[in-house]
């Protein structure tokens, strides 16, 4: 009997004294389970983990596409939580993931062992509370928001950041769903589903629907709430606690490292995967911002719901939309201003007098029948507080600050200026909210940049701290990878080309797209750095060749990657997702175009404060943030070209910084180990050979 994905046992363990097998029998029987043979790099990764959670030495190790590394941290992971007691939490980047970890590799290893095992092991999986539906919302527990009360058209394909969200509303015929449509969709499937969960809904909905049937943490009623008994996130919760392997994400990660570690259960051992993106994942939840639309929220809702005049807080609101409309876009690195620090200042102030008037008046904490009205209004107003006082701080050393224009691609949308506030390094958060307490090991296809462990761990808090020894104790192993990068791919880099400027494309560059891909016939993924790249190009290519040729944003990314993968002679071109998002092994992809190296934009203000600080500490700033930043995306990118033994491919980077400048070498050392070649001619010769 196979495990549930929602904390079930495993049935048919042994009893009595019966010696348990080391992991390396147990791995072979979860491989044998699953139809494969043995990998040594598997094996090896499977002892070093179990190395480290006996020893609670920190682990990174790299094990390249191929391996199988999630087998490789799951069976000594639920070998050391059974024999051990000792609850292992193991986190992903993304949700395909984490989909394929819960859904298939860990109820197949826990299958497995399970008859080799003390006791049956118990798995589940953890999100975020708004992944969730709210039984109480749905049943009408809460207000209706304001813009459910109209019957509005649902959000365009691509318009909402949750990957299984759809615009078209199953049986309605042509056209595009409703809000109402994709809300009374929820309403149907809270009477079906066991869990809850978001991504169990299949097509999923736009954000703006699913927010009408979901509450955040602070909006929950929490012990008070009269459905706590069915209540799908605290089922989630209860059931982690009682887990003996929890799978969840690195946004939980984010949030517990943030200061609320309670969000997790108690815990041994921390197993992060895809463990190259934990600092970014971290440093978005750390991420507020400030903006007119976000104080009116809350004072909409204070007014609203708790029954309270707000004119103190909409004064403040006016003086600072008022300021936000002519401060310029830029980073602020003495902090605020004082004129902007003092109209956030008197936003903290009015908010705090606001919450304050939204408590409940003496032994209210305590009725029956708790006003969940009131609760959405004082988690905004709170949220407003915190936002507020950290960036009017008297001391704000610790963050990056800066000012944003109204963006259309910005995923608020909402056509204002806003203020942000980011922390400046989050290798001490990860430090000390995850690891004080913790084992971590930590896994990837991409943990050496330039062929070295150092920065990757460095930004996961492992390197030397500020004012200590630098005595965390961690070891960094590459377990390889079954593929042979040199017989199976060629790195060309096209260095006769003049180095990127600052238009999107030049021709030169687009004759040099076009020629290989005219030699591979089609099957290229191009890689480019910004989306005016991308759409540049593909509008080139579809006027010069008789290929199709798909550009990100033209449809859902799961259509447009499986399109890719179905025709061979297609070519798909996009941005930042498909770097590291994209798993098409076979002949539609053997041509991997990167139209330049990566850097980071010299107007981001997180990398270019943290380049500054380092700067400022004795280092380097350009190779310690940008280099390391463009390495990183690097070996992602040219990871995508080679995913099984029999693929065969190039990938040509049109760059030629990559061949003449002094950083290159690192650069290079961090992608895979291809023939190198910067003969066009050569390359031109070996597509049309895999074409043929």
């Amino acid at each position: 009997m196979s495990t549930s994905a929602r904390g079930a046992e495993v049935e048919d363990a042994p009893a009595g004294d019966a010696p348990v097998p080391d992991v390396e029998e147990l791995l072979d029987l979860a491989v044998g389970r699953l139809g494969g043979g043995r990998r040594d790099g598997q094996h090896r990764m499977a002892l070093e983990v179990e190395a480290s959670i006996g020893s609670g030495k920190h682990l990174l190790v790299q094990a390249g596409t191929g391996t199988g590394k999630s087998l490789g941290y799951l069976v000594p992971a639920v070998r050391h939580a059974v024999v051990e007691g000792e609850r292992v939490v193991v986190s992903t980047a993304t949700l395909a993931l984490q989909r394929q970890v819960i859904t298939r590799d860990l109820p197949l290893v826990a299958e497995a062992v399970a008859p080799r095992l003390p006791r049956p092991p118990k798995v589940a999986l953890l999100k975020g509370w708004h992944n969730y539906l709210c039984l109480h919302k749905v049943g009408g527990g809460y207000p209706v928001e304001e813009q459910a009360l109209f019957d509005l058209p649902g959000e365009a394909a691509g318009a909402t950041d949750h990957p299984a969200a759809s615009s078209a509303a199953p049986g309605r015929g042509e056209g595009p769903a409703t809000l109402a449509d994709h809300v009374r969709r929820l309403h149907a499937w809270a009477q079906e589903t066991d869990t809850g969960d978001r991504d169990d809904l299949v097509p999923g909905v736009p954000d703006r629907a699913w927010r009408q049937v979901s509450v955040t943490a602070l909006e929950c009623l929490g012990q008070r709430c009269p459905m706590l008994e069915q209540c799908f996130p605290e089922r989630a919760r209860a059931a982690a606690r009682d887990a003996d392997v929890v799978v969840t994400n690195h946004a939980m990660l984010g949030i517990a490292v943030s200061g609320n570690p309670n969000v997790l259960p108690e815990h041994d051992v921390v197993v992060v995967d895809e463990a190259h993106e934990l600092a970014d994942r971290v440093t978005a939840a750390a991420t507020v911002d400030l903006s007119l639309t976000t104080v009116e929220h809350a004072a909409r809702l204070a007014r609203r719901h708790g029954g309270t005049e707000t004119t103190g807080l909409d004064a403040a609101a006016q003086a600072l939309g008022s300021l936000l409309a002519t401060v310029p876009a830029e980073r602020f690195p003495q902090g605020l201003p004082d004129d902007l620090r003092a109209a956030v200042g008197a936003v903290r102030d009015a908010a705090r007098e606001l919450l304050s008037r939204l408590k409940p008046e003496g032994g209210a904490q305590n009725q029956a029948q708790p006003d969940p009205g009131l609760k959405m209004a004082q988690s905004a107003v709170l949220q407003l507080f915190e936002v507020a006082e950290r960036m009017a701080a008297e001391d704000t050393s610790a963050d990056v600050l800066w000012c944003s224009r109204p963006d259309d691609s910005a995923p608020w949308g909402d056509g204002v200026s806003r203020l942000h506030a980011a922390p400046l390094g989050v290798a001490g958060l990860i430090r000390t909210g995850l690891l004080g307490e913790a084992t971590g090991v930590f896994t990837s296809a991409t943990l050496t940049l330039g062929g070295r462990f150092d920065a990757v761990a460095g930004s996961l808090g492992l390197g030397r701290g500020a004012g200590d020894d630098g005595a965390v104790d961690w070891a960094g192993v590459d377990v390889g990878s079954p593929f042979d990068y040199p017989r199976q791919g060629i790195l060309y880099v096209a260095r006769h080309l003049p180095a990127p400027g600052r238009e999107p494309t030049t021709d030169a560059q687009l004759d040099e797209i076009a020629g290989l891909i005219e030699a591979a016939g089609g099957r290229t993924l191009g890689l480019f750095s910004s989306r005016r790249a991308a759409v540049a190009a593909a509008e080139a290519m579809r006027e010069r060749l008789d290929v199709p040729v798909l550009v990100q944003g033209d449809d859902q990314l799961p259509s447009l990657v499986r399109r890719f993968a179905e025709n061979p002679r297609t070519c798909l071109f996009g941005t930042l997702s498909l770097w590291q998002g994209v798993d098409v092994p076979g002949p539609s992809c053997q041509l991997v175009l990167i139209d330049r190296i990566p850097f980071p934009r010299p107007d981001d203000p997180v990398r270019s404060a943290r380049a500054r600080a380092v700067e400022q500490a004795g280092g380097n700033g350009f190779m310690q943030v940008s280099a390391t930043h463009a390495a990183l995306l690097l070996a992602q990118g040219a990871g995508r070209l080679v995913r099984s033994a029999a693929d065969r491919g190039v990938v040509a980077v049109l760059d030629p910084r990559l061949a003449t400048a002094r950083y290159g070498t690192f650069l290079a050392r961090s992608m895979p180990d291809f023939w190198p070649t910067t003969d066009p001619a050569v390359v031109r010769a070996a597509l049309r050979r895999l074409d043929t």
